[in-house]
């Protein structure tokens, strides 16, 4: 199956793939847990074509909400615009090298998350991982932790990666929850005179 590159941007600086800690073991996601927080269960099914406009949307209000502190509202139009086109979504649902996920409670869609290959065979990326604001905090992002393990197993991943703004210090903290650890640092030219400055975490040990 053909890898696509972690960025299609210019990567200024970034950890060695061959650095990837390998996974030995997979989480244990406590489901009942998560039910105790609340009585419904969401679900978790790959993305449609259908779904693209929605998913757009909703990472609008997602991403003006939560990095409203962390970058500046003209940088978040852009990357929006550039991450979340609905024809984007639709031409990466269709590709073998792009995994995209719902989760849906009362069949509206309330997350999504969205795994690739990289330039690194053996490694999986979440690229996207984002919960509704009125459902966080519940215990879902496990969810969608465990479904991108399923995801790298099932595809013949052996390491799981994902890049995250260093000033985001909830997600940051929710990360190393689920078993990742900080391994480098990414910093990306996007275009349009922005910047990615991110850390760079793989999964490493089982999550607590």
């Amino acid at each position: 199956m053909r890898g696509i590159s972690i960025s299609n941007q210019n990567i200024l600086f970034s950890t060695p793939s061959k650095l990837y800690p390998k996974i030995l073991y997979t989480p244990s996601i406590d489901s009942h847990a998560i039910q105790t927080v609340n009585s419904e269960m969401p679900e978790i099914s790959p993305l449609t074509m259908f779904d693209a406009t929605v998913v757009s949307r909703l990472a609008g209000k997602i991403w003006r909400h939560h990095y409203a502190e962390i970058i500046s509202p003209d940088q978040i139009d852009y990357m929006l615009a550039q991450r979340y086109c609905p024809l984007l979504i639709k031409s990466q649902v269709s590709s073998e090298a792009v995994w995209w996920q719902k989760m849906t409670l009362d069949e509206t869609i309330i997350g999504f998350s969205c795994y690739m290959r990289t330039d690194a065979s053996d490694a999986l990326k979440i690229d996207k991982l984002y919960i509704d604001i009125d459902h966080q905090h519940k215990g879902y992002g496990a969810l969608f932790i465990a479904n991108a393990m399923d995801t790298m197993h099932k595809n013949s991943c052996n390491s799981l990666i994902l890049t995250v703004n260093k000033q985001n210090s909830t997600a940051i903290a929710a990360y190393k929850k689920y078993g990742f650890e900080i391994i480098g640092d990414s910093i990306v030219d996007i275009g349009g005179g922005y910047f990615m400055n991110d850390h760079l975490m793989s999964m490493t040990k089982l999550c607590k």
